[in-house]
């Protein structure tokens, strides 16, 4: 279904690809529990979780798995494994992105983003800095708050029957 806010976002993110807009980078300013190289990121990632982790790229909207992904369990950072967001907080934005009302406690840092000429809150791992996505206050009840994650950022860990 395309939405307003799918066709925003998508257009947004080509534009700042063609134009090669600076992306965010979140580990610069700060020091994580877990640290790689460039050289170890590249090898334990694949390229598309090496783009949006490691340099704050955006996914195409639509392209992620875990979009649809339903079951209860957890999803954890693609980068080192912290558990990130509890099943029971993904709603459907329409947006194109997995999108959650919440984080776990003390899972994520958030960070001003003024990449494309807008101020938004770029989302990283708590554990690694890697980047997200992004939060913004369209979300449901009860914070009023999506957490617009990129799939290919995340894992999923079901919850054992």
């Amino acid at each position: 279904m395309l939405t307003r806010r799918l066709l925003l976002g998508s257009s947004l993110t080509a534009l700042a690809v063609a134009a090669g807009m600076p992306r965010v980078a979140f580990a610069a300013a700060q020091t994580f529990a877990v640290t790689h190289t460039d050289a170890e990121w590249r090898q334990l990632l694949t390229p598309a979780q090496y783009s949006v982790l490691r340099q704050s790229d955006t996914e195409r909207p639509g392209s992620s798995p875990l979009l649809n992904e339903h079951r209860r369990g957890t999803f954890t950072c693609a980068g080192c494994d912290l558990d990130l967001f509890a099943s029971s907080t993904k709603f459907e934005s329409g947006t194109g992105w997995p999108s959650f009302y919440a984080p776990l406690d003390k899972a994520v840092g958030e960070v001003k983003d003024t990449t494309l000429g807008m101020v938004r809150i770029a989302v990283n791992c708590a554990r690694c800095g890697g980047h997200l996505g992004h939060v913004f206050d369209d979300g449901p009840k009860p914070t009023g708050l999506r957490y617009c994650m990129n799939g290919v950022a995340l894992k999923f860990k079901p919850t054992a029957a």
